[in-house]
């Protein structure tokens, strides 16, 4: 067995964790207006689950407002209705053309709680990397358990992996830095 092949073959999901880990930074608001923000808000439309962003045009006319405009206008009062119901704390204003959202400026209070939930979110994701390393290890060592690698191979494994782990937290701490400074900015 080529331990080399089977890291190679998870990069995917190092990567992948990478991905999410951009994507729940980009969630957590900063008094800026961004569209990340609700893209991915679930909307209950005609007995399906989308996204926002597979029902509407997103928007930023201002720096602190958000307009949503669905392709389908049927759509609006179950768009606003997901926004209400999310953990943005956000009151959504509707007219006949589609969402506003007025993104107020934050206080020093949600400022913490934002970089609380920053911090847990790059956690998460530093664990689901170790849980793929663990993956992989387990895998070498029963191999060289079956005499099919040899020892040589889990600790090269082990350094690889440690040095593919360093570059993803590495990546993660740029993440969460640059998410801080915009916070603290905003």
């Amino acid at each position: 067995m080529d331990y080399k092949v089977l890291v190679n073959e998870r990069k995917k999901d190092f990567d992948a964790v990478l991905e999410w880990a951009r994507n729940e930074v980009a969630g957590i608001r900063t008094g800026r207006a961004h569209s990340s923000m609700v893209e991915d808000l679930v909307v209950d439309y005609m007995g399906s689950k989308l996204r926002i962003k597979e029902l509407a045009t997103i928007s930023v006319p201002e720096p602190r407002v958000l307009f949503i405009q669905p392709w389908d206008k049927g759509a609006i009062s179950l768009i606003e209705k997901a926004i209400k119901d999310s953990p943005l704390g956000l009151n959504p204003a509707s007219d006949s053309s589609g969402v506003r959202l007025t993104i107020p400026s934050l206080t020093e209070d949600r400022r913490k709680e934002f970089t609380k939930l920053l911090h847990q979110k790059a956690e998460e994701a530093r664990i689901k990397t170790r849980q793929i390393r663990e993956d992989i290890l387990k895998k070498v060592q029963n191999a060289v358990r079956e005499k099919t690698a040899r020892e040589d191979d889990l600790r090269n494994a082990k350094e690889e992996l440690q040095k593919i782990i360093d570059e993803l937290n590495k990546k993660i701490d740029d993440l969460v830095k640059k998410k801080e400074q915009e916070l603290m900015n905003s």
